[in-house]
């Protein structure tokens, strides 16, 4: 579809505000009550991992729903499947916030997983049904330039949340937020034709497969999917490292946490000015490299100060942002069609990579700050080097 059919119902600007807010379903999804984490493991009387689970899992199922919502969509469209995935997750929101025990809160966010699994996969396949070339790279950083600045935002308008309502309140937030995108989808208008399809749903499925088996896409998707082990990790701990280890408050962790996110903001803004003038590839070794600087950083001088720790995280945070949409777009270079396939292995293998660092730094607990300062500069090491490799390897398959 061309860049000229867009949506005539949304405008331009509406029709971007409205991908963002999809994209943005994960990081609401868990940075707007990570705030609430410590006071939810007391309120259950859990431990730490236990109540860890519900991001854990969350991430885990979000990453399984995407393999299946992306297929759904390219064989019976965008806007069904994602209205059913969006009232799913809706749903889920309000039961989170009526649970009664941490294992009814884990079992809702795993369905609030499943239903919000469909908001990154169909935002990203929208964008490649829509745009193509500069225009779908510059629209990628765009969508995710917004997207970041919900990490920034949502622990500040969790912790003012919790000035006036409970932690049950930030789920029906939640829900809430679900209602409104809802309302976005029904005035949506489809971007792929599917009059052409008549292959099973079994078969839309095993698209998955032949992508896989795709080496140069194969190779970029597991390479950049690897990123999200940093950003997912510093996230998923960053409250128990600001409140626990360092002993804030949480409305002292949201701004510290804030102040973090302005890298996450400021890095797909930075990528589309320096891509004028600097190949990107170039841009990609360049973050890496950041990357490994701020955790050599961290262990120099930010593991035992919270103002230190925040600085010195900042580059990782910026370099693992910034690399983000010429990833995407080279990711989804390598294949001309499946679009909704493509960006579901997208999505999933980042949330699959991201879930593990999670699990990783959920079992240091005398150490996280260490932990992620090991992260940042061996994840980056290996994400250079991969790279490398692959563009070496397989140099006349890939599509730059």
């Amino acid at each position: 579809m061309s860049s000229e059919k867009v949506q005539p119902r949304m405008g331009n600007v509406g029709f971007i505000i409205f991908l963002a807010l999809l994209s943005a379903f994960v990081p609401l999804s868990t940075d707007l009550y990570l705030p609430a984490l410590p006071t939810m493991t007391t309120f259950f009387n859990v431990s730490e991992i236990t109540m860890n689970l519900t991001l854990i899992l969350f991430f885990v199922f979000y990453s399984v729903a995407t393999l299946i919502w992306g297929p759904l969509s390219d064989r019976y469209g965008r806007r069904s499947i994602l209205l059913i995935g969006l009232t799913i997750y809706m749903l889920a929101g309000i039961l989170c916030g009526v649970a009664t025990s941490a294992f009814e809160i884990i079992l809702f966010r795993v369905l609030q997983a499943i239903g919000g699994g469909v908001a990154t996969t169909i935002a990203t396949a929208v964008i490649k049904d829509v745009y193509t070339g500069r225009k779908q790279e510059t629209t990628l950083a765009i969508v995710q330039s917004m997207v970041v600045i919900s990490p920034a935002l949502a622990p500040v308008l969790g912790s003012l949340l919790l000035t006036f309502i409970s932690w049950r309140g930030i789920f029906f937030t939640q829900a809430l937020l679900g209602l409104i995108v809802v309302l976005g989808a029904v005035i949506f208008q489809e971007t792929h034709d599917t009059s052409k399809e008549s292959i099973s749903v079994l078969h839309s499925l095993g698209r998955l497969g032949a992508l896989m088996k795709n080496p140069p896409f194969s190779a970029m998707l597991i390479n950049f999917s690897a990123v999200s082990i940093i950003s997912l990790s510093f996230i998923s701990s960053s409250s128990y490292i600001f409140q626990v280890h360092f002993g804030l408050s949480s409305q002292a962790f949201s701004y510290f946490f804030a102040f973090n996110a302005i890298g996450m903001l400021i890095g797909p803004l930075l990528y589309i000015r320096l891509s004028k003038y600097i190949d990107r590839m170039v841009i990609l070794y360049a973050c890496f490299f950041l990357g490994i600087i701020g955790g050599i950083l961290i262990l120099g001088f930010g593991l035992n100060n919270p103002y230190l720790f925040a600085i010195t995280e900042l580059p990782a945070t910026l370099a693992s942002s910034a690399s983000r949409p010429p990833a995407t777009y080279l990711i989804l270079k390598q294949q001309e069609n499946d679009n909704g396939s493509a960006s579901s292995l997208y999505s999933a293998g980042g949330t699959i990579m991201g879930s593990i660092g999670m699990v990783v730094v959920s079992f240091a607990n005398h150490w996280p700050v260490l932990i992620i300062a090991i992260i940042d500069i061996v994840i980056n090491v290996l994400c250079a080097i991969g790279l490398y490799v692959t563009l070496r390897g397989l140099r006349n398959q890939i599509k730059v």
